[in-house]
């Protein structure tokens, strides 16, 4: 500024540069009405003075608060206006803004966590809620293997939203259809049939948990529950040999959707 005393005034640039706004800015607030410049040059350029630029600074300090123009104009100029209570009533907004800032902010470390660990959750909490054979370091080595998948974004954005009770509602979802294709195994059911298509529709949902699992997908899944020796012993630990059964019905139901089992492929 040249100083903001100068009786020559200041530019709409240097005013600008001053106040941290756009020429443009300044332009269109003198267009309106609501801070002119009280000087012009011989050539008809704007020059701003110590009172002008004063009460720039209050409409920038003002829009800045979140006032819109219009009640920017009516603190300024209006002598009824109430000042105080106008103030205190932005400040009220400004204050629910930050308290969702804040939700916003802990809602993102929430993810980026998510991301990096897979899992917000102890390693006692896990093990209470997937039994003490679960290996809490499982989530963190499925980010090296698939971190730059799109399934582990996906998986990332429900594991952020999850607690401890979300959780558990997933193990016991997943320990109730384990129970169901031990007790389809026993039962004689057989792929291809609409109890065996049920099952492997039951399985699509139980594990959209974790992200959405197309057809082809589910039929990749189904070879490596079989071809896996943790997945292998897993399901056949529920029943001997139900691992290369379930790929089966996988099978079977992927050909009754049009897809072919040989030709599946992952994504």
């Amino acid at each position: 500024m040249p100083d903001a005393t100068d009786p020559d005034g200041l530019t709409v640039g240097r005013a600008a540069k001053l106040l941290g706004v756009t020429v443009r800015a300044l332009h269109h607030w003198d267009e309106t009405g609501l801070a002119r410049p009280s000087l012009r040059t011989a050539a008809g350029y704007r020059l701003y003075t110590a009172g002008d630029l004063e009460r720039l600074h209050r409409v920038v300090v003002y829009r800045e608060l979140g006032l819109d123009l219009e009640r920017i104009r009516a603190v300024l100029d209006d002598a009824t206006e109430d000042v105080p209570t106008a103030l205190r009533a932005q400040r009220d907004r400004v204050t629910e803004r930050i308290d969702r800032l804040r939700q916003l902010r802990t809602g993102l470390d929430r993810m980026i966590d998510a991301h990096e660990r897979g899992m917000l959750l102890t390693a006692g909490q896990q093990a209470e809620i997937f039994g003490p054979r679960w290996d809490p370091e499982g989530p963190v080595k499925a980010r090296r293997l698939y971190g730059d998948t799109a399934q582990w974004q996906q998986y990332a954005e429900r594991a952020a939203a999850r607690g401890p009770e979300e959780w558990q509602a997933v193990a016991d979802a997943a320990t109730a259809f384990d129970r169901a294709l031990g007790e389809a195994m026993d039962a004689g059911v057989e792929p291809g049939s609409p109890e065996g298509n049920r099952l492997a529709e039951r399985h699509r949902e139980v594990f959209s948990s974790y992200f959405p699992l197309t057809r082809e997908m589910q039929v990749c899944l189904g070879r490596m529950y079989e071809a896996d020796p943790g997945f292998a012993a897993h399901y056949d630990g529920v029943r001997p040999g139900l691992a290369a059964w379930f790929r089966h019905i996988v099978d079977a139901s992927a050909r009754a959707h049009g897809v072919d089992p040989d030709e599946a492929r992952w994504g």
